[in-house]
């Protein structure tokens, strides 16, 4: 493979990788150091003149993950250079990068991972065939057959594929569906944040200048419209705007040149595609760096400078503005009615829709924990358990696959028949957007509820919890229907911003763009720093269109479409007390309640660190099917690697479920199951019935013992159980799932330890002619009975089970202490001393 690079990247290649990359860094460095003049100027004008938007109602957690971890587990990976998967111990800490250790062990130790993914730019593809299709177009000219295999042969039926049209594409699979449906949630999260990490918005500064900067330099080549590379570091976006030209004209040069069958070719052509991103983004990385260096050396004599002739400056851009917009602005209201405004209500019910329901999912998801946490109040759960409801409420909105469903709404977003129009190469810069705002929301209702409930208990005790619990979600879920509109609205407006502005820049540049030098004469030479015609050149086309985008989402406001607040509704400081919570720091329910650790909170131990960090989401545990390869061997193949046993399966689910959803508990037996236990049971106790009570009575010199336990009802609870009388018997345990017919279990019943088959078919015989006789010689008073015993079949509760007592089949023997012969008397449970009838019907099964 090293060969195949080599070959096709010679030195003089690489020397024109080196030149192209400094060329375009060239370019971008002086339109930055422009716009970092410009942005500081706003910055500060920003800062003395005051103003923004409305105040938030939810309160705002500043470093929501400090001290956690986002996930960790068991994946294969397919490594490239000998073609073998192998087990990797895989961590993804709070900064969203994939560690892959060899083995959990060397995890624990603090040893360096042997791979960390920074997951800017990638997607997280969860089937081989979208796989296939991206690959299938990485080399023009050529088509992959239908049915053609990839280059590499899955081990298992859930792949999970890291794929980027510059970098190394990276290979897992799972080997069960539950497994591959929470990594895949948690690989796309992670690149749903490494996408968005890059540019904070904190930096007033440096942030606008590098989109600017970005922006204005790929309008230069013509490339109007939004760019679905502009994700990551600003290192990482820079390499990709060198990518953009330089990969299709090596792809031209050298694809042709590429031997052997087509699997071979593509794979080669990945190969040298990441070593050229590596070798750009090692360039970029420098230049960068020197780059804000001197900008930031600069900073303090321009910001004086700015804070002395503030006045003026101001004066001499509004004077310049209004020379501009007398030359642009019939030009673009023109456009704009032509063009332009017909348009935008249908943009707007396309961003509306999607986005809408992704925030009502939010609230709904928040609404049904905070009704499970009400429902432990109710239950006397105590406070251990409202500590680990709470625990797991904190991370709510950093879980992966709790939130799921809330970012699957918005990927519905299409803008399909409007992105020719107006450059619209990919929605996944919107979709992105919104799901970050969601998860900002969600994390924001979590920590005020959290504030405002901690402030309620100190305050008013534990007293009246539930009470207490309800007040504070009815105030949380008001100021969160608040913020959301607002927030909503505003992401309205900047989306349709951003579909409509490079449009109109693209249809007015070539007739405006000409005319522009001419104004930079009415600008003062010191003041030329911080004004630049290009800039007031879009903002004037911005402000020719905002009316209209305004107006059209007030518009959706007041006819209350997707629960949108209108304008006039105002809500600023109606809890002014509030956001004094916000100075405190967080709680940490755990140690407040002294509850346990569990699925929004496991502990994993820092790597090159003595403490240990709380997990946002539970491990995997595969019972019964253990990890061979930790010691990195080999994996054998397809079809060595263990599967799942259905009935397992079934059960590890149900498990797995109770660990992960919070508060969600489900009936582990449906009434259909029940009640084919029931039709199995039935007849076999009205045989065994009488026969075991006759043992009983022939055995009684071994007399009854009394013991307690628990007994498991239908609906999975259990109830401790007093003074139960049974009769002990030294049977070994055998499963239900092994009888296959009602006769086997009775022969099993009877039997005991007489294990040779003549004995128990004349044990069954005998107990056969004997129900006969006695059912002939019984009166009416034992049919009444019998009837009573039908009608209370359905309220009766099971009889007590008792690991001493139980028959190899798992049925419980009842006893027959203090019983007359030819009368049938009721059988009882043991429970509150009260003696209660019991069907044969209700008996329990339980498996051994």
């Amino acid at each position: 493979m090293g060969d195949v690079v080599s070959s096709h990247l010679d030195e003089g290649r690489r020397e024109m990788i080196t030149a192209r990359t400094r060329e375009v860094m060239k370019e971008f460095g002086d339109v930055y150091e422009q716009q970092y003049a410009v942005a500081l100027f706003n910055s500060v004008r920003f800062e003395i003149e005051g103003g923004g938007g409305k105040q938030s109602q939810l309160l705002h957690r500043k470093d929501p993950l400090a001290g956690r971890s986002i996930f960790s587990g068991n994946l294969f990976q397919y490594l490239e250079e000998n073609r073998k998967w192998r087990n990797r111990f895989v961590s993804v800490p709070n900064s969203y990068n994939i560690d892959l250790f060899e083995s959990k062990t060397a995890h624990e130790r603090g040893l360096h991972p042997k791979v960390t993914i920074n997951c800017a730019g990638y997607k997280a593809l969860a089937s081989m065939e979208e796989y296939l299709e991206l690959i299938n177009n990485s080399l023009p000219g050529i088509k992959a057959k239908v049915g053609n295999n990839p280059f590499i042969k899955c081990a298992t039926q859930f792949p999970l594929i890291l794929w980027h049209p510059y970098a190394r594409h990276h290979y897992f699979c799972v080997m069960t569906e539950k497994e591959h449906k929470k990594w895949h949630a948690v690989l796309q999260d992670c690149v749903r944040h490494s996408n968005n990490a890059g540019l904070s918005e904190d930096c007033t500064v440096q942030t606008p200048a590098f989109t600017d900067s970005v922006r204005l330099h790929r309008q230069a080549k013509g490339h109007y419209g939004t760019w679905d590379m502009m994700c990551g570091e600003p290192p990482q976006i820079l390499a990709n705007l060198v990518m953009e030209t330089l990969h299709p004209e090596l792809r031209n040069v050298i694809g042709p040149r590429l031997k052997g069958k087509l699997q071979q070719r593509q794979r080669n052509w990945m190969l040298i595609s990441d070593a050229v991103y590596k070798q750009v983004l090692s360039q970029t990385t420098g230049q960068y760096e020197a780059l804000t260096e001197a900008c930031e050396a600069q900073k303090a004599p321009l910001d004086a400078r700015l804070r002395t002739d503030m006045d003026q400056i101001i004066t001499s851009k509004e004077h310049v503005s209004s020379k501009i917009r007398a030359l642009v602005l019939p030009k673009a209201e023109q456009l704009l009615h032509s063009s332009v405004q017909p348009y935008i209500s249908s943009i707007l019910e396309a961003l509306m829709e999607p986005t809408s329901r992704g925030f009502s999912e939010v609230r709904d998801v928040f609404f049904r924990e905070l009704v499970e946490i009400s429902k432990n109040s109710i239950n006397g759960g105590g406070k251990e358990k409202l500590g680990e409801h709470m625990e797991r409420l904190s991370m709510l909105a950093f879980h992966p696959v709790k939130m799921q469903s809330c970012y699957e709404k918005v990927e519905e977003l299409n803008l399909e028949g409007l992105q020719q129009r107006f450059d619209v190469s990919n929605p996944s810069v919107f979709i992105s957007r919104a799901q970050i705002l969601m998860r900002e929301q969600m994390d924001n209702a979590v920590y005020t509820f959290e504030q405002l409930l901690n402030q309620s208990l100190e305050a008013q005790g534990e007293e009246n919890m539930c009470k207490t619990i309800q007040r504070c979600q009815d105030r949380v879920l008001k100021k969160y229907d608040y913020d959301s509109s607002t927030v909503r609205k505003k992401f309205f407006r900047e989306a349709l911003l951003q579909i409509i502005i490079p449009y109109m820049l693209q249809q007015l540049s070539p007739s405006c763009s000409p005319e522009l030098p001419r104004f930079k004469e009415l600008i003062f030479e010191d003041f030329s720093r911080f004004l630049l015609v290009e800039n007031m050149f879009e903002e004037v086309v911005l402000q020719s269109v905002t009316k209209d985008i305004m107006m059209a989402v007030k518009e959706a406001a007041v006819q209350r479409r997707h629960n949108l607040y209108r304008d006039s509704i105002i809500l600023t400081n109606s809890d002014p007390n509030l956001h004094l919570l916000g100075e405190t720091p967080g709680v940490d329910w755990a140690s407040k309640f002294g509850g346990d650790e569990a699925d929004g909170s496991v502990e994993v131990e820092e790597r090159g660190s003595g403490r240990r960090r709380k997990q946002v989401v539970s491990m995997i545990q595969l019972d019964g099917v253990p990890l061979p390869y930790e010691s990195c061997l080999e994996v054998p193949g397809v079809e060595l690697i263990p599967e799942e046993d259905p009935e397992v399966c079934k059960e590890e689910d149900g498990d797995d479920e109770e660990e992960e959803e919070l508060g969600q508990h489900e009936n582990p037996k449906s009434p259909d199951s029940v009640n084919e236990i029931r039709d199995l049971i039935n007849p076999v106790v009205e045989v065994v019935l009488p026969v075991v009570v006759e043992e009983k009575q022939s055995d009684e010199t071994n007399g009854p013992e009394e013991t307690s336990g628990t007994i498991v009802m239908d609906d999975g609870l259990q109830e401790e159980v007093t003074h139960v009388t049974t009769v002990v018997e030294d049977r070994p345990r055998k499963s239900v799932r092994d009888k296959s017919s009602p006769q086997s279990i009775l022969k099993e019943l009877v039997g005991g330890k007489k294990q040779e088959a003549d004995k128990e078919e004349a044990a069954i015989k005998n107990a056969i002619e004997e129900i006969e006789i006695a059912v002939q010689e019984d009166d009416g008073e034992r049919i009444a009975e019998a009837s009573t015993v039908e009608s209370d079949r359905d309220s009766s509760p099971p009889p007590v089970p008792d690991s001493r007592s139980r028959e190899d089949s798992g049925f419980q023997s009842p006893t027959n202490e203090g019983l007359d012969e030819g009368e049938p008397q009721p059988i009882t449970n043991g429970l509150n001393g009260e003696d209660k009838v019991i069907d044969p019907a209700e008996v329990e099964v339980i498996v051994a």
